[in-house]
């Protein structure tokens, strides 16, 4: 689309860039249009003046700013139109109840152009060949449209409350109107041409994807997690639950406190002998095991009649007198 005439946006001058992009070519520059505005602020200050330069009216008129042009570059619709009449083209509203503007309110794709106004911003829409394109300077190349998507676009800036203008007349012949009425771009070019105001709209369509698309992502994890939680509890609970068994302790054995010291510790090593030989028994050598402890037992207290009876023999016997041979 090298062919076709656009200039981009710097600084106010987008009434400039407007007829330009119309036109196909640098026709105008910020000096012309801004000539245009100064010689329409002083037909307006001689219409005040006839009514008395000492009037309150024509004070208040002096006092206010240019609605024609100002320090910024900006031109009103007044401007436009008359720079565009040099032309022999005519601006017409598009809400208008014009009988022309009815016709194309009906099929705008038989227009030539449109200029469209939002904010003190202008740019314009025009017809090369047989296709149509948007020549706003604040794109970074002119837009290509189709027929269908003329009448939607059209729409839209109404609802975002731009005014539209009908370009009526013969626009000026240019190079880009002569190539594409041969070869017109090709279907794959068409695509949708947003306005300043909706690029941001465009970008928050583009963030709250990639946030539905990371909250999918994050929600995905957490049934994995919950289900890897789940099986582990499954598995635990499928297996018995084993609680510790009380250690069985030995039985302590309570000695006589008649008994001698001597003879206490040699029952308490017999006793821990046959305890531990017990430990590596069997079943069977254990009958064997209990008929031994009870023949230690009876030896045991064997001994202890032994024993007393000798302290008995040892008290009965006289004590020797030392007068005794």
């Amino acid at each position: 689309m090298d062919v076709i005439f656009h200039e981009k946006q710097q600084g106010s001058l987008c009434a400039q860039h407007c007829l330009n992009a119309l036109l196909q070519g640098p026709y105008f520059t910020a000096v012309d249009l801004a000539t245009i505005g100064h010689r329409f602020d002083e037909e307006e200050r001689a219409r005040m003046a006839e009514a008395g330069v000492s009037s309150d009216e024509y004070n208040r008129f002096l006092q206010e700013p240019s609605s024609n042009v100002d320090d910024s570059g900006y031109f009103s619709v007044q401007v436009i139109s008359e720079a565009l009449s040099v032309w022999g083209l005519e601006l017409i509203p598009y809400n208008s109840s014009d009988p022309r503007a009815a016709v194309a309110r009906q099929c705008p794709m038989n227009e030539n152009a449109f200029i469209c106004h939002y904010r003190d911003h202008w740019f314009s829409i025009r017809k090369l060949g047989r296709q149509w394109f948007n020549l706003n300077s604040i794109l970074s190349g002119p837009e290509l449209l189709s027929d269908t998507y003329l009448s939607l676009f059209l729409a839209q800036l109404q609802t975002d409350k731009y005014s539209i203008f009908i370009v009526v007349g013969d626009l000026p012949s240019c190079e880009a109107d002569k190539v594409l009425a041969l070869a017109p771009l090709s279907p794959r070019h068409f695509r949708k041409a947003p306005t300043k105001k909706q690029e941001p709209e465009e970008d928050d369509e583009q963030l709250k994807a990639a946030l539905a698309m990371s909250w999918k992502e994050m929600e995905e994890g957490d049934d994995q997690e919950a289900l890897n939680k789940a099986i582990l509890q499954s598995l635990q609970s499928s297996q018995p639950i084993i609680e510790p068994q009380p250690v069985a302790r030995a039985p302590q054995v309570n000695f006589n406190a008649a008994v001698d010291d001597d003879l206490r510790r040699a029952i308490s090593l017999s006793l821990g002998g046959d305890q531990e030989e017990s430990c590596s028994l069997t079943a069977a050598e254990a009958s064997t095991s209990s008929a031994a402890e009870a023949s230690t037992s009876s030896a045991i207290t064997d001994s202890i009649e032994f024993i007393r009876q000798r302290r008995l023999l040892r008290l009965e016997q006289p004590t020797a007198s030392p007068n005794n041979p």
